[in-house]
């Protein structure tokens, strides 16, 4: 075989193995965040202690985000992928009722939705 003949073998196989490194990519799973509404039963302490237990926030994102649902009626909480969306979803509405709200008669509600 030429030399030629031999480069141009290489180069085609260089460019089958890019190719097939290409196609076997990972897809990126789609995003979705998870939504804390607002309600008036709940107490800015059980808020922030929620999102640092289930979420593991600080205090200060914690406090801001409380804020933030107090302020405009919901918070973007967490993106995430939809399966872990739901379970957090799911772990929000499990927690339960605010023991400092004498009128709280359960957890706080929340939401997913695909992330623009």
């Amino acid at each position: 075989m030429a030399s030629t003949d031999q480069a141009v073998l290489d180069e085609v196989m260089v460019r089958t193995k890019r190719r097939a490194k290409q196609d076997t990519k990972p897809k990126r799973q789609p995003r979705y965040h998870v939504i804390l509404w607002d309600d008036p039963e709940h107490t800015y302490e059980y808020v922030i202690l929620m999102l640092h237990q289930l979420f593991g926030h600080s205090f200060e994102k914690a406090f801001e985000m409380a804020k933030e649902v107090d302020t405009t009626g919901r918070v973007i909480v967490l993106t995430t992928t939809k399966e872990h969306a739901e379970l957090k979803r799911d772990q929000i509405h499990a927690f339960g009722k605010d023991p400092l709200a004498v009128k709280c008669s359960g957890s706080m509600t929340a939401t997913i939705e695909p992330e623009c």
